[in-house]
């Protein structure tokens, strides 16, 4: 292959890796008082994407604690943790995004998981062996999902 028929295919294959390029792993997120300025990503979140995340058992599954009267299709929504209904008009995009990463960081005492934290954990177990596992876990949710949700929550203003 001659130089100037790789370096188009080169230059396609850096511009594709490089919002994983951009991502901030869960260890390098910067709180202050809570939130997170920077996005995790460096690319817009989805609001559609982030509803889906947030009714997804496999994946963020925000309902089963938290009700949202926008979404009235919501079988069995939880009401153990807040609702969510205005959670654009109490917080900035940064403080959410701080809440939905770790919400410890905003509220100490919350049982809310750390959705985007892979460690500071006391023991996590190793899938129903009863053993610690191996290393950190990864996340619940990666960076997209949670600039995903944070674009939905974004949305439920009053």
């Amino acid at each position: 292959m001659t130089r100037r028929a790789w370096l188009p295919a080169l230059a396609a294959v850096l511009v594709s890796a490089a919002p994983a390029l951009a991502e901030i792993a869960p260890n390098d997120v910067v709180f202050a008082d809570g939130a997170v300025e920077a996005s995790l990503t460096g690319t817009p979140g989805d609001p559609v994407a982030g509803a889906k995340v947030m009714t997804t058992n496999a994946l963020g599954n925000c309902v089963a604690c938290h009700q949202i009267a926008a979404m009235p299709e919501v079988e069995f929504p939880g009401d153990i943790a807040p609702a969510l209904d205005g959670a654009a008009d109490r917080y900035s995009e940064a403080q959410l995004r701080g809440i939905v990463i770790d919400a410890k960081h905003t509220f100490p005492d919350s049982f809310m998981p750390g959705m985007y934290k892979t460690s500071g954990f006391i023991r996590p177990g190793n899938g129903y062996t009863g053993k610690a596992s191996e290393g950190d876990p990864p996340p619940i949710l990666n960076a997209q999902q949670i600039e995903d949700v944070v674009a939905y929550l974004l949305t439920l203003k009053d």
